[in-house]
């Protein structure tokens, strides 16, 4: 979409700031930290930026991208935390994981089904439609048809991945909160849980959106 140059700075740095300003706030990280993982943005900006398109076409294009999406992230999972204690954030790492794999393979599903395809480059940049009262609510009622759905999504799955993992590795689930700390349940809960999180946000909401007629 177009939009003024100046509004999207302004937004960007103020998302930036409240999100670092948060973190020292809430007292998981220190202002270093925060300065380094600033920094670390960047250069992953600089990688990431020239490939992204590279990067995007392979994901929605190769057969077996979801497979290799899914592999990856719970790799990066499964090794990136080996911890003597429990931290949050390993199960934080995981979330992030499998919301991101969810809405990979949400992508892709879309792109092979012919849904949500991008617009022909000959019509971009689009223009902002003018703000109605109807446009207004349309906005609200997906917002919260949304958002339901994501919950009980999120819901669902938290009750059904916890015992299940629980039981798999034969762990006591009298007390969930202890048994959430096992690597053994906290990784597959988190990941399998926001995956799917991811998955409903790319692909379920917005087919809904289309048979009730709010696309």
């Amino acid at each position: 979409h177009q939009y003024p140059f100046m509004f999207g700075l302004i937004l960007a740095l103020c998302w930036c700031s409240l999100v670092c300003c948060s973190r020292i706030y809430m007292g998981m990280h220190s202002i270093l930290d925060v300065i380094a993982g600033f920094l670390y943005a960047i250069l992953i900006l600089v990688v990431f930026h020239p490939v992204v398109d590279l990067i995007d076409n392979f994901n929605l294009t190769y057969k077996y991208a979801p497979l290799i999406i899914i592999s990856l992230h719970l790799a990066l999972g499964i090794f990136s935390f080996t911890l003597d204690t429990w931290s949050t954030s390993r199960g934080d790492t995981a979330q992030i994981l499998g919301c991101g794999a969810g809405v990979a393979c949400g992508s892709h599903v879309n792109y092979i089904m012919g849904l949500q395809l991008d617009p022909p480059p000959h019509t971009l940049p689009l223009s902002l439609s003018s703000l109605t009262v109807t446009v207004f609510g349309k906005a609200i009622l997906r917002l919260l048809i949304g958002v339901i759905v994501l919950l009980l999504t999120k819901v669902a799955m938290k009750k059904a991945t916890i015992p299940l993992a629980c039981k798999i590795f034969r762990i006591p689930h009298d007390d969930v909160r202890k048994a959430r700390q096992r690597m053994e349940v906290e990784l597959p809960y988190r990941y399998i849980t926001y995956g799917m999180v991811g998955f409903s946000l790319m692909f379920v909401v917005p087919c809904l959106f289309h048979f009730i007629g709010l696309s």
